[in-house]
């Protein structure tokens, strides 16, 4: 409940970062500084008007006074939050590439405190808390090092002005996503007795395992700002190509072993094992949508000169977009209380479920509209063939694990894991020449990397 009370609080975290990228990442000046130091005043008072609210939420939703500081300690993360997406949009304009190297300090800093104070001192929820806000604090001043030489710019007030008039669109945005995203709390208002809390759970533990397939998508990440500094850059099939590449045996494990990975996190977990397969469906979905919006968003040119134009920004794709999740929300909240009500029984596993199935319709039916209209203005070349040599990897991989007996320790599921992977590689490897040239580059990246200078 933490995490949606930080997300609902934090819902303009992008109301000046999108603009960020777009205008850094075609050299307006000062658009890096200015957009960091608007973010930050953004957060700071979005977690001062959540602090004296804390009491008066933890009552609305019938929690014990003992997690007081807890949930006070969650406004720094409403700040650390807003902090970093200015810091990530500004670094993807620039450097793409070291966002993977924030995420990697911020995971190490928060498990190793966490093993302390979780485990060690046996704080569970308050060390969780703590653990999470000094790896995002770590990771923040990672960001704000490296673009130090960056925030020695002025501010650039006119860019400024023009992202207020842009924000309207941004908190259009924020909001349609907010009603979408309700559908996890009407899984826990209107599922009966304690399922829904449950289910909740189940469903978070699944979504561990689903959400690495959306790792990915940090293609398509570093793909918005060239396509935005550059009018048709010809690299965007092979990003889609190895997007593809890349989520497929994450997606195959997910698959055909939901049971070992979610094992893995709590033995009490197994029986949620069928809402993994249906996360990994929507996370497909979801996927190759957002590689969809990022091409639209990128050939997107009224704002090409530091300027924004309310009409064209109404009559632009990316409003367009920004409209999708109102349909969405539309869509599956009804459905959500109709079947959490009538249909599902007391039983948790089925009531996240039904939730999930219910997403993937959306999903697609939006991904459907967004493709439809996507043909008509950006065209993005699909190298069929390639991706047809990745899901037959993919099904190799499958039978594989599905060959291989059940496991139940993190050691054996590894190794499971490992051995999928192998031979998914050793597929591509031996049929495809993209897959050839990439592990090569690969292996050349990282023996130039170790070679002593």
């Amino acid at each position: 409940m933490i995490f949606y009370i930080i997300g609902l609080f934090a819902i303009f975290n992008g109301l000046f970062p999108f603009w960020v990228t777009r205008f850094a990442a075609r050299g307006i000046p000062g658009s890096i500084k200015t957009g960091i130091s608007a973010n930050v005043i953004v957060g700071l008072i979005a977690a001062l008007i959540y602090l004296p609210l804390v009491i008066p939420i933890m009552n609305a939703l019938n929690i014990g006074n003992e997690y007081v500081l807890v949930y006070a300690l969650a406004s720094i993360q409403i700040f650390n939050t807003m902090l970093i997406a200015a810091c990530e949009s500004s670094l993807q304009a620039i450097k793409p590439q070291v966002k993977g190297y924030g995420l990697i300090i911020e995971e190490i800093t928060k498990v190793a405190l966490a093993f302390v104070l979780i485990v060690v001192l046996k704080q569970l929820f308050l060390g969780a808390m703590i653990s999470l806000i000094a790896g995002a604090s770590v990771q923040a001043l990672f960001y704000t090092w490296l673009l130090k030489g960056e925030l020695r710019e002025s501010i650039n007030w006119n860019a400024l002005k023009q992202w207020l008039k842009g924000s309207t669109a941004i908190i259009y945005n924020g909001v349609g996503n907010y009603l979408s995203s309700l559908i996890l709390f009407f899984l826990v208002s209107y599922a009966s007795g304690q399922t829904g809390t449950t289910a909740l759970g189940d469903y978070q533990a699944a979504v561990t395992f689903s959400v690495v397939i959306g790792y990915a998508s940090v293609l398509a990440f570093a793909l918005y700002p060239k396509m935005l500094a550059v009018e048709c850059p010809q690299d965007v099939s092979t990003a889609f190509k190895t997007t593809i590449m890349l989520s497929l045996p994450m997606a195959a494990a997910a698959l055909t072993m939901p049971r070992s990975l979610l094992v893995i996190l709590k033995s009490t977990y197994a029986p949620a094992s069928p809402i993994l397969p249906l996360l990994a469906v929507n996370a497909l979905i979801v996927l190759i949508s957002q590689f969809y919006t990022q091409c639209l968003m990128g050939s997107e040119t009224f704002d090409i000169e530091g300027k924004i134009s309310l009409k064209e920004l109404v009559k632009s794709k990316i409003f367009k977009v920004f409209t999708l999740p109102y349909i969405q929300a539309a869509i599956a909240l009804p459905a959500a209380y109709i079947v959490l009500t009538r249909f599902v029984p007391a039983d948790p596993v089925q009531a996240a479920s039904a939730v999930v199935a219910i997403s993937i319709a959306v999903n697609s039916i939006a991904f459907a509209g967004l493709y439809i209209f996507m043909r008509k203005s950006v065209c993005l070349p699909v190298a069929w063939k390639s991706i047809g040599k990745y899901v037959l990897g993919a099904l190799v991989m499958g039978a594989l694990l599905l060959a291989i007996p059940q496991t139940s320790t993190l050691t054996l599921t590894l190794l499971k894991l490992l051995i999928g992977l192998a031979a998914y590689t050793a597929v591509l490897y031996v049929i495809d020449a993209d897959a050839r040239s990439l592990f090569s580059d690969v292996w050349t990246e990282i023996k130039d990397t170790l070679r002593p200078k």
